[in-house]
């Protein structure tokens, strides 16, 4: 290949290089470490190929100055903690953004249907949460606190069980993918029509606004997280199913490298969902306009940390490659 060939053909993705260089925290590790692969192969070309040129010494400062971003950001651990959170997650939500498109969607729909099913037969949340769950909580509604099913144990060990619980479900969301993404969507269909039966259990019995209250108080939260596992899933499966350019067993790795990390994004929402479950749910005195704020402000968090901040970053990045 002649060197002006091998210039044009390469110059777009060492310009992306150089953004990463000087700005490393719009790039996620894994990026960082594909961009120094190739670099270092063009490297390998151009030494061999072009060995007085001018393109070889660019080349080799560029790949000196990429590896010296990669070991300045191993060696300061403690940065890691906060870019984790800040851009690692988030720019990997973002990547991952249509994953998250279907698993909201798949959600939805079926929580339609048990809304559907619920209201077509008032037995239906038998079928779906089982005899003694309901009878109880008729038992609770003649007795005026349709709620009490959040009072049950004390309040430490609930927090930790439902949290175990939850993080549980979005790991098992997150394997299953590997089942063609069908078993991810099964996960989100089951809790997906769970929620809908259960919702409209309550809106049978005259109770929406005071059970909506409660259920979303910590649900905001907790179904945010099992949708998000779902994308994780989803990004899992479509790795090996979808390999595009890349061989399989490589995209399958860059997939659930990808999954991996939103798995690890949505613990912390799980320990919060849980202790909101644990130790607020269960007060029903709390006045209706502080409970509507947190289940707002849980909301807004989500849109924002999830949706909105990966999108900010990656304008960002783009802007800086460009």
């Amino acid at each position: 290949m002649k060197e002006a060939s091998f210039i044009r053909s390469n110059i777009e993705k060492w310009r992306k290089t150089e953004a990463m260089v000087s700005d490393p925290l719009l790039s996620t590790p894994d990026e960082l470490a594909e961009a120094y692969t190739e670099l270092t192969a063009d490297l390998a070309f151009a030494q061999t190929h072009y060995r007085r040129s001018r393109i070889t010494l660019y080349l080799n400062d560029l790949a000196s100055a990429l590896h010296n971003t990669i070991y300045k950001n191993k060696k300061e651990k403690w940065t890691r903690i906060f870019t984790y959170w800040t851009h690692e997650v988030p720019l990997t939500m973002y990547d991952a953004r249509k994953e998250l498109l279907a698993s909201f969607l798949v959600f939805a729909i079926f929580a339609f249907v048990g809304v559907l099913s619920q209201l077509n037969d008032p037995d239906f949340s038998r079928l779906i949460l089982g005899d003694y769950y309901v009878d109880m909580t008729l038992e609770n509604i003649k007795n005026g606190t349709p709620m009490a099913v959040y009072n049950g144990g004390s309040e430490t060990p609930m927090f930790l069980q439902i949290t175990l619980n939850n993080v549980m479900v979005s790991f098992m969301a997150f394997v299953a993918g590997i089942m063609a993404c069908v078993g991810t969507g099964y996960i989100l269909m089951q809790n997906a029509i769970m929620l809908g039966a259960f919702q409209t259990f309550f809106f049978s019995q005259g109770l929406l606004v005071e059970s909506a209250l409660a259920i979303w108080l910590h649900g905001t939260l907790e179904i945010s997280a099992i949708i998000i596992s779902g994308a994780a899933g989803f990004a899992l499966g479509r790795g090996w199913l979808f390999p595009g350019t890349y061989k399989r067993g490589v995209a399958f790795r860059q997939g659930a490298r990808r999954g991996l990390k939103i798995i690890v994004g949505t613990v912390p929402v799980f320990i919060t969902a849980g202790f909101i479950e644990g130790f607020v749910t269960r007060h029903t005195e709390i006045p209706d306009a502080i409970r509507a704020g947190i289940i707002i402000c849980s909301l807004l968090f989500v849109i924002f940390y999830f949706v909105v901040w990966p999108q900010i970053l990656a304008r960002r990045s783009k802007t800086v490659k460009e």
